[in-house]
């Protein structure tokens, strides 16, 4: 599915604080979705409904495994994020080089 298809795309998903925090338990290790809940002081269809909208952007997925659903990460739309944010990179590292320059000249 190509990016365009997607129903909600990277930024939106993690613009969201919990969401964000289900991608980072599900980097340390693939979870269900009643362990991920017990993280939260919300509801497990809340959770449930953030999986969903994490899985729309392809940024996990959810396999069934018996009863359960075991949801894992998948980084690669990531990288869409980085590439975005690297081109931004450089107008900061300008900054950084124009205050390095302005404070050597003041310490000569």
């Amino acid at each position: 599915m190509g990016a365009s298809a997607r129903k909600h795309d990277v930024f939106q998903a993690i613009a969201d604080p919990t969401r964000r925090e289900v991608l980072r338990l599900l980097a340390e290790k693939e979870r269900p979705i009643s362990e991920i809940s017990a993280h939260f002081p919300i509801s497990r269809t809340a959770i449930s409904k953030h999986l969903q909208i994490l899985s729309e952007a392809e940024l996990v997925k959810g396999e069934k495994a018996g009863r359960e659903r075991i949801y894992h990460l998948q980084p690669e739309p990531l990288t869409e994020l980085k590439q975005w944010l690297s081109y931004y990179e450089q107008f900061w590292n300008n900054k950084l080089q124009k205050l390095k320059y302005i404070v050597e000249e003041e310490n000569e």
